[in-house]
C-alpha cells in the first residue's frame, strides 16, 4: 500500500540535510531536492521544495514543503515510520 504525507517546514536545507540521517538513517540523494531510501516499511521517497521565506517582523524563516511518499508498505508499517521521522525533526521549545 501507498501513504504520503506532505508537510510544511520552517527549515533551511542544510538543516534538513543535518537531521534527515537521524529521522530515516541511510539515503540516497538524486536530483536536487530528492532522497530516496528503503527499510522494513519499504522504500520511501522524500522531495524537498524551496517556498517563500516567511517574515515576522525583523524574523526570516526559510521555508520548504517537504512531501513524503511510502510504497508497498503496511499500514502499521508506515505509521511507524512517519512517526520516526516527525520525532528526527521536533526541536525544544522555551
Amino acid at each position: 500500500m501507498d501513504h504520503r504525507l506532505d508537510l510544511e517546514m520552517a527549515i533551511s536545507r542544510e538543516e534538513f540535510l543535518r537531521l534527515l540521517p537521524g529521522a530515516v538513517g541511510s539515503f540516497a540523494e538524486g536530483e536536487e531536492g530528492l532522497f530516496r531510501g528503503a527499510d522494513g516499511a519499504g522504500r520511501w521517497i522524500i522531495r524537498l521544495v524551496p517556498l517563500a521565506e516567511l517574515r515576522l517582523g525583523s524574523v526570516v524563516l526559510p521555508r520548504h514543503r517537504v512531501e513524503v511518499r511510502l510504497a508497498d508498505c503496511p499500514a502499521e508499517a508506515a505509521q511507524a515510520f512517519m512517526a520516526q521521522l516527525l520525532r528526527g525533526f521536533m526541536r525544544g521549545g522555551g
